[in-house]
């Protein structure tokens, strides 16, 4: 088992590209790297941002988030994150506490749960997915307004 937090393979700051409803937006966040020549099998755990650019073999059990480049290659029996952006090669079941980004030209083959997915045009998936922490749709059209009230103050408390 690799512990990230008690070994740092390489550390340096990387480009993210978040999402937003006006665009993209480049955030730099300090990120674990195993490089390219890198070929690792085991246990994986880590708290921070961990980049794959090699050759990974095992399970991972994190809570940061996971970036598979493009020509990682990614063969786990699960894979338990935060987030996970996935460009290059992903074969295993996938736990993403939040989400799961397929960007353009990723591999992923294997079943997905996650809070939120997207899945960009040129992705090959082959899989099924689950979506979790899904809020209950509150019906507001056939209901008194006394109680369409007390659902959004309950909704808005948690």
């Amino acid at each position: 088992m690799l512990n990230l937090n008690a070994l740092l393979v390489q550390q340096r700051e990387i480009e993210v590209v978040m999402s937003k409803k006006d665009g993209k937006k480049k955030e730099k966040v300090e990120a674990v790297i195993l490089g390219k020549s890198t070929s690792f099998t085991g246990i994986l755990k880590f708290g921070t941002t961990l980049k794959i650019q090699g050759i990974f073999k095992g399970t991972i059990d994190a809570t940061g988030d996971l970036i598979v480049d493009k020509e990682a290659v990614v063969e786990a029996d699960h894979i338990t994150v935060n987030s996970l952006t996935i460009y290059g090669s992903i074969t295993g079941t996938v736990h993403a506490v939040n989400k799961v980004d397929m960007m353009s030209g990723a591999k992923v083959t294997g079943d997905v749960s996650a809070a939120r997915l997207r899945i960009a045009d040129g992705v090959l998936f082959e899989g099924k997915c689950k979506m979790t922490n899904i809020e209950k749709d509150i019906e507001i059209f056939h209901r008194p307004t006394e109680e369409i009230k007390a659902d959004l103050q309950r909704t808005n408390a948690r």
